[in-house]
């Protein structure tokens, strides 16, 4: 008999399982069988799926990623993780493509993925069903009014048409997405009337001029209609993040770039923490990280000072954070949406949320490092090792109010052979004055240099 134990107890109970005593692998000592534990054969399964799981990862990577992409394509915050991922593993996630995207994500030529018209919001199940049947039935799609003449725009309407255009879809017709947007009222009657004259039984003249005219053809008649259909008048595209920005709002996060992949190389110095970090963190650990402001939200407290809360974002994901009114006052200038920062503050945990309370920011423009070039005889030597240690830690310190405004990081350089190794120091050994620190440092006989570039895929050890 198996015995049930109500919810509403307190003290723990003894739990008998039936039938498993001499097969079990988690007997206790008076012969019960523990009450959280697996049998041995649940416990295999489980190992051999993940025997599985890393063989396909380790041995067909590119094909692994897509699976798990496409198994979370409806997830944001996972997505957004796992191109992340792509990105350390060196695949490329590439934006989707109007002649080559498929329903999910696809692996291409070798190391790359494309992204599946599935994960594009605005796009349904039957307007990617019309035009994947229209591209199988007559080939790669040649423009804009080419595809609008040959889907049925009942099914493929003018919101799926925008989003398609807005995420890069069409970006291998014609890469002026602006252009492209101020055309699509033009076009969409255009081929509306054409699909109206053709359900009707009335030739078109292009039509009839392509199937009647010596010397032309049917395929090539049509081919000149496109070309002859109407378009607006020339316009200036969007301008960078003006196409990130549209470009998120459809798939959730930035594919085709990202306004923090260009100094990727360099956060992992200055900021080595990422926001898919934060939930791992301890509580009130001091950090900081290299972010995008994705939204700001203001609020004015009970004693009418004001503070803010803004969703930070990275490469690997998002994350919240709180500004509170006396740090507000000092780094409002800064706190504005898309702005890229470097933020220093503590982790805080709150219920089953991990938020970052900003003690202090930066942007990104004016971060800077100090660079300490040690030769490797005096990096393994403790005395010198020690020399280093305090001539840094004689130009930290704190301003006439008492304030610690230390924001400048010492990154070791250590030279072998023709390679560089990169050694942060811990934020310990920040500076406030990066000029003085680099007098300071050759005045003790080690040369140092300021920076904000680091060379990319450069090995980065903790100190």
């Amino acid at each position: 008999m198996v015995k049930i134990i109500s919810r509403q107890r307190l003290a723990p109970q003894p739990v008998y399982d039936i039938g498993v005593e001499h097969d079990h692998n988690f007997l206790l000592a008076n012969g019960s069988v523990a009450s959280n534990c697996f049998n041995k054969s649940h416990s295999m399964a489980y190992g051999y799926v993940t025997y599985q799981t890393a063989y396909l990862k380790a041995n067909y990577p590119v094909e692994y990623m897509a699976a798990l992409l496409t198994a979370n394509s409806g997830i944001q915050d996972k997505v957004q993780k796992y191109i992340a991922t792509c990105l350390n593993m060196n695949i490329q996630v590439e934006s989707p493509h109007i002649n080559r995207s498929q329903i999910n994500f696809t692996p291409v030529d070798g190391n790359k993925i494309l992204f599946g018209l599935s994960a594009i919001r605005n796009l349904g199940d039957g307007a990617i069903d019309c035009l994947l049947e229209a591209r199988e039935a007559e080939g790669e799609f040649r423009s804009l009014a080419d595809f609008c003449d040959r889907v049925d725009l009942r099914a493929v309407n003018r919101r799926a048409l925008e989003a398609l255009i807005q995420c890069g879809a069409f970006d291998c017709l014609n890469p002026n997405r602006n252009q492209l947007m101020h055309d699509l009222e033009f076009v969409i009657d255009w081929a509306q009337t054409r699909a109206k004259d053709r359900a009707s039984g009335q030739g078109n003249l292009f039509d009839v001029l392509g199937g009647d005219t010596a010397g032309m053809d049917a395929g090539n008649g049509a081919d000149n209609a496109h070309e002859l259909a109407p378009c607006a008048p020339p316009i200036a595209d969007f301008d960078a993040m003006e196409k990130l920005r549209l470009e998120k709002e459809l798939l959730g996060f930035y594919v085709s770039d990202h306004p923090l992949k260009s100094i990727q190389a360099r956060s992992r110095l200055l900021a080595p923490i990422s926001l898919s970090d934060l939930v791992e963190q301890p509580d009130k650990t001091s950090l900081s990280a290299i972010v995008m402001l994705s939204s700001v939200k203001l609020i004015v407290t009970k004693k009418g000072d004001r503070m803010a809360i803004v969703e930070l974002e990275d490469l690997t994901g998002q994350a919240e954070g709180v500004i509170f009114p006396r740090t507000y006052t000092a780094v409002q200038e800064h706190i504005q949406a898309d702005a890229r920062l470097i933020v220093w503050g503590k982790a805080d945990r709150r219920e089953d949320q991990t938020q970052l309370i900003i003690e202090d920011v930066e942007p990104v423009e004016r971060a800077q490092m100090v660079i300490v070039e040690i030769e490797p005889d005096r990096a393994n030597d403790i005395q010198q090792q020690h020399f280093l240690r305090e001539t840094i830690l004689s130009q930290s310190g704190n301003d006439p109010d008492g304030k610690n405004n230390n924001k400048i990081s010492v990154v070791g350089m250590i030279r072998a052979g023709h390679q560089c190794h990169f050694v942060r120091l811990g934020p310990q050994f920040r500076v406030p004055d990066a000029q003085q620190a680099i007098a300071a440092l050759e005045a003790a006989g080690f040369r140092a240099f300021c920076s904000t570039l680091t060379p990319n895929h450069t090995p980065v050890a903790a100190y």
